[in-house]
């Protein structure tokens, strides 16, 4: 058993992660919400109230949404957003992701600030799916995505979204 399964780890599909890129998308926020201290941590919400999806494959403008953050004792982020945004075509895709911000606590205090750091200071990594009706973007319900994302003054927050080959 164990010969099997070295032999099976030797093949391509298990030894790396191959993406494609999907889209890039830029989020625009209001002030967000604190909702205080709570069990899981500092939660704030943040109202997902515009942008804008483009890509090779999808191109679009973000409808709306939300994102619940938890800030935990360590001043990580954790992320749980949903938000939907229309395409070109008309359809509408509908996004759920979980993510993660963190960093040194220097650099996430520029951050806040709204200062301009490099993204490689820092980790702001997500986890996105996607729902939709439309058959042309059916595909698009079978993907496993992953997104590396950055704020900067002038984009509150932009994502590098890839689809899992």
């Amino acid at each position: 058993m164990q010969q099997e399964i070295a032999d099976l780890l030797k093949h391509d599909v298990f030894s790396s992660v191959r993406t494609r890129h999907l889209f890039t998308m830029s989020l625009k926020f209001p002030p967000p919400v604190s909702v205080g201290q709570t069990p899981n941590g500092h939660r704030v919400l943040a109202l997902v109230t515009g942008g804008d999806v483009i890509g090779d494959r999808i191109r679009g403008t973000v409808i709306g949404g939300n994102d619940w953050v938890v800030i935990r004792p360590d001043g990580s982020f954790a992320l749980d957003v949903r938000l939907a945004f229309r395409c070109e075509s008309g359809a509408v895709v509908t996004m759920s992701y979980r993510g993660l911000r963190q960093g040194p606590p220097a650099i996430i205090q520029k951050l806040e600030c709204g200062a301009e750091v490099d993204p490689a200071s820092y980790y702001l990594r997500i986890a996105p799916f996607f729902e939709t009706a439309d058959p042309a973007l059916a595909w698009l319900n079978g993907v496993v995505a992953i997104g590396i994302g950055h704020s900067t003054s002038k984009v509150p927050v932009l994502y590098n979204v890839f689809e899992v080959l």
